[in-house]
């Protein structure tokens, strides 16, 4: 075996990785086993179907993933801060940048919002569990170790470098020759599976599962935005998974689809690609507007206004998202008539978007406003994804995207629709749901300092970058002279990005504060919520509800606290519930092996993992799982306890 393929050469930062990846690794291994932690690992999280326990999994590999990506952007700060720059060399440049990208995409957005999903939608529609819970495990647990296999192609074998669109010929053996499009082509395609199994899922739970009453109009908005999502996703991703396994073909079995030669066609996986990209934009904005809906409503004291509009604007956005891939390559070769079709239909996105808009302004219009910190990363997302909205309009236009295409323009655009348009959403989300699954809230006063530092340090990072895209310095240009004039602006960027750092820094030592010193809240319902999620006691039982509530409005929740309406009609009975399960897990961890054996093209353990791939799926598809009850009086226990009445 040539080991020499498993090294990365490189600067002392890559070998500084690798020691602090293995110490970490050691860390955790002995603080486990010194706490005799295993079995409870194993019980408890490992093998959990519970719904609740894997979005909060979700939620932590997102924000690890956070961290990492945010560490590959300092990097590109920093390398460009100055002219003449001798941080990263251009390969680790490119590298960097192409990690970046689909780390902050696929592995932390996209999981952000999946885990919230998780968490809320069968308590806002009244479930108690997802419609299949193992296949839910198994979401998570392939979502996971494709997202491990990509991050350990920094350390073994190299990382991708062809960006995070993967261009051919540039993505070809002949233009990249080490592993790393290896690792992006078969780590997104394990990972992709996993989110293609979460589209079903949540699409068969939001339409079979809902509590009595609840008719498709009286869904809450969030509900709305993922049913509307997970429709995206099952149209988008197997357009993606096709791509990428004729990619893998063309990687490690020398076939001909996207080479320039013999036939096959570069510009086939531009269009494959982007036909799944675009709509991926909305698969992580959509939600993001849905927990905009709620935070709006329930901090203003007001029904949402125009709730039809709204939902129908989200129907007209899933549309045009299939129908807008061509302006992504306006520049490479269609005629005036093919670009003059994806100006229209990519301007046309901008009408259903602006109702939403303008919808949450009228609900807000005369509302009792409270500033809290989710408060306030919804109102800083309107004024700043417009920016982003608007310069996105200037892009659709074909003629004048010749100018900005490639440029650093390009890059401010869509940080300034994808930050507040997913990255404030999922952290908006994250305090204003956090007291609903660990039962306190996080700390108001160190949440908006985060707050302040990352919004101004946002628009410190990103908003220079128009200006250096329009004085023609392009995107992913590793380094520049000082006559470009391009140093100043690139210097402000870099202390901006210094900035959101700390502001990350402050969200994550809120969490360690909080966990430490904030009470407990005791009322399950800290910010006078209107959906069903917030009628469960804090932290949720197993089983969600112990009555499955009647649904007469769309504002159930808070039409029962204001109209004294009986949300819980029924008796409290047994409950059924699935038992935990390891084989999503192993499954996911034989995967893993099976990409990784694929991305060194070693065929005997790659055939004996695919064999086990095999085997597992069979003995999955056959096993019986009859669950068990939780009986009443342990029902009624329990929330007794959890309501902090006695027992």
């Amino acid at each position: 075996m040539d080991l020499e393929k498993f090294k990365v050469h490189g600067e002392p930062l890559i070998y500084g990785a690798m020691i602090s990846i293995a110490l970490a690794t050691i860390g955790i291994l002995v603080g486990l086993t010194y706490f005799k932690k295993w079995g409870y690992l194993w019980r408890e999280w490992l093998t959990t179907v519970d719904h609740k326990k894997i979005g909060v999994m979700y939620i932590l590999a997102a924000l690890l993933m956070l961290f990492r990506g945010g560490v590959d952007a300092m990097m590109m700060r920093l390398q460009t801060a100055a002219p003449e720059m001798k941080f990263l060399d251009a390969q680790h440049y490119n590298e960097v940048f192409t990690t970046h990208g689909l780390i902050m995409i696929l592995f932390m957005a996209m999981p952000f919002i999946i885990g919230l999903m998780n968490v809320i939608i069968p308590l806002q529609i009244g479930a108690r569990d997802v419609a299949f819970p193992r296949l839910n495990a198994v979401s998570f647990w392939l979502f996971f170790f494709g997202a491990m296999l990509l991050n350990i192609s920094f350390v073994i074998g190299g990382s991708p470098d062809a960006g995070w669109s993967a261009y051919f010929p540039l993505a070809s053996l002949e233009f990249s020759p080490t592993v790393g499009n290896n690792y992006y082509s078969l780590a997104l395609q394990i990972s992709g599976i996993g989110t293609l199994i979460t589209g079903v899922n949540f699409i068969v739970t939001i339409l079979k599962m809902r509590a009595p009453g609840m008719t498709l109009m009286k869904m809450p908005m969030f509900t709305w935005s993922v049913l509307i999502t997970n429709v995206i996703i099952v149209f988008a991703f197997p357009v993606l998974t096709v791509a990428l396994a004729l990619m893998m073909f063309d990687r490690l079995f020398g076939s001909q689809f996207f080479t320039m030669a013999n036939g096959g066609m570069d510009m086939l996986w531009a269009n494959l690609f982007w036909v799944w990209g675009h709509p991926e934009v909305y698969i992580v904005i959509l939600p993001a507007f849905g927990i905009y809906s709620e935070i709006i409503a329930t901090f203003s004291k007001k029904n949402l206004y125009g709730y039809t509009s709204m939902v129908f604007s989200m129907v007209i956005i899933s549309l045009l998202s299939f129908l807008v891939w061509a302006h992504h390559f306006y520049t490479m070769g269609q005629g005036v008539m093919v670009n003059s079709f994806f100006s229209i239909t990519t301007m046309a996105i901008a009408v259903p978007t602006g109702v939403k808009i303008f919808n949450w302004l009228f609900t807000l219009r005369k509302g009792r406003i409270t500033f809290t910190t989710p408060m306030l990363y919804t109102l800083a997302f309107i004024p700043i994804f417009t920016i982003g909205g608007v310069t996105g309009v200037m892009l659709a236009m074909a003629s004048a995207d010749y100018q900005y295409h490639n440029t650093m323009f390009l890059v401010a655009h869509f940080h300034y629709v994808l930050i507040p348009g997913a990255v404030f959403a999922v952290i908006a989300g994250f305090h204003y749901w956090f007291p609903k699954v660990f039962g306190f809230r996080l700390n108001e006063r160190l949440g908006k300092h985060a707050f302040w530092w990352i919004i101004i340090s946002f628009n410190v990072t990103f908003f220079p970058l128009f200006f250096l895209g329009l004085m023609g310095m392009t995107r992913r240009m590793y380094t520049y002279s000082e006559e470009t004039g391009f140093g100043p602006l690139n210097m402000l960027s870099f202390a901006g990005a210094v900035g959101l750092a700390i502001g990350f820094l402050l969200l994550v030592y809120n969490i360690y504060w909080s966990t430490r010193y904030m009470p407990r809240d005791t009322t399950s319902d800290p910010w006078d919520g209107r959906t069903l999620e917030w009628a469960t006691p804090s932290p949720i039982p197993a089983y969600n509800f112990a009555i499955v509530p009647k649904v007469k409005s769309l504002d159930p929740f808070w039409e029962s606290k204001q109209k004294n309406v009986p949300l819980f009609e029924d008796k409290i009975t047994k409950i059924h519930l699935p038992n935990n399960t390891g084989k999503p897990f192993i499954l996911g961890v034989i995967f893993f092996f099976l990409g990784f054996f694929l991305v060194f093209s070693m065929w005997i353990p790659a055939i004996v993992a695919g064999v086990g791939v095999i085997v597992m799926l069979a003995a999955m598809s056959f096993d019986q799982d009859h669950g068990f009850y939780v009986s009443a009086e342990e029902v009624i226990a329990t929330e007794k306890k959890l309501r902090g009445e006695t027992v």
